[in-house]
């Protein structure tokens, strides 16, 4: 018997593998893959969705960064298999039809990138940073754990400790952090400032 939300065993070409449905950015994919298949290659080598990056592939850069229920994962460190019955969103799944993802919108107009290999997953993570702060999450900087400051409060700490997970390797993090602040609804430093950093 079969139990839902199982995955079908298979033989193909001697081999075990799984008949696996995923539900990603709204529409139902059924794959057939082998069961150390992980989300990150089920995503470019087997459904075509290649806007998910593979960077480091050990869980180190964050380029491969998705959202699975809503909360960020990086792609690279778990298997295919585990993810059904999940919701799996990618970067190609922000955009409403030909309306860009606010943070999207904002990563364009703040120059949050430059070569854009991490771009993905910044924004992945992005979203998910807003919604962490919108569900009273804590971050390892937060002042006081139980009270989260709301979005519009988040300081500049605050936003690169909830990204610090993606790297980026061409540092437009300045931009990255300008994209957060104007979708929170703060005013982003102008591009030109001249931003010092210090040890303080």
């Amino acid at each position: 018997m079969q139990l839902k939300d199982q995955p079908e065993i298979v033989l193909a070409q001697g081999e075990e593998q799984i008949l696996l449905t995923l539900e990603i950015n709204g529409t139902t994919h059924r794959v057939q893959l082998e069961p150390r298949v992980t989300l990150l290659d089920a995503l470019r080598e087997y459904l075509g969705l290649t806007g998910t990056k593979k960077g480091c592939d050990r869980g180190q850069c964050g380029a491969c960064t998705v959202l699975i229920d809503g909360q960020r994962v990086y792609s690279c460190l778990t298997l295919a298999i585990m993810q059904q019955g999940k919701e799996i969103t990618t970067i190609e799944g922000l955009a409403q039809d030909d309306t860009l993802h606010p943070l999207q919108t904002a990563f364009i107009e703040q120059d949050g990138f430059q070569c854009g290999y991490c771009t993905p997953g910044q924004i992945c993570a992005a979203v998910a940073l807003i919604q962490e702060v919108e569900q009273g999450c804590a971050s390892a900087v937060t002042p006081y754990l139980t009270q989260p400051p709301p979005l519009q409060e988040l300081s500049d700490q605050e936003i690169k400790e909830r990204l610090s997970g993606n790297l980026c390797r061409c540092s437009a993090y300045n931009g990255i952090v300008a994209a957060v602040q104007q979708v929170i609804g703060q005013t982003p430093p102008p591009a030109d400032a001249l931003v010092l950093v210090t040890d303080n």
